[in-house]
């Protein structure tokens, strides 16, 4: 399986709209770019295997592999990247401003849904992270 996540690049925040075979799965929101920076800037572009992850904080969660220079980057529930985020992604059901989101819990139940059956049953899945081709680019640097 593979997911693909179309970004927006903005000075406050990274936009994202995550989709599956072309259909929308939710949309996401994220850091900044800023050089990769750990801990304040978003996920650099790139192909990546997803691992189910759990923790008392986030339950249970998708744990990106492989993140240049970076590590412990997760799939968690945040409606907020500025204050909830440290480098992560976070689902949301719909973007109310940059970097700003609602109903992530239950965008990370659907996506969790579409998921972890095929991690259960041993099946690799990936995720493409891009720039989004129907937008200009507009990272920060």
């Amino acid at each position: 399986m593979l997911l693909v996540l179309n970004r927006t690049y903005f000075p406050d925040g990274t936009q994202g709209i995550l989709e599956w075979n072309g259909t929308l799965v939710c949309y996401t929101i994220e850091l900044p770019w800023l050089e990769n920076q750990r801990r304040i800037s978003c996920v650099p572009e790139g192909e990546y295997v997803l691992q189910r992850r759990h923790s008392p904080k986030f339950k249970w969660h998708l744990h990106l592999l492989h993140v240049p220079a970076r590590d412990l980057i997760l799939i968690h529930p945040a409606n907020d990247a500025k204050t909830e985020l440290l480098g992560c992604i976070a689902p949301v059901t719909k973007h109310i401003g940059i970097g700003k989101g609602i109903y992530s819990r239950l965008a990370m139940e659907k996506l969790r849904d579409l998921v972890f059956p095929l991690l259960a049953s041993n099946l690799e899945v990936k995720i493409i992270i891009q720039s989004n081709p129907s937008t200009p680019l507009r990272m920060t640097s």
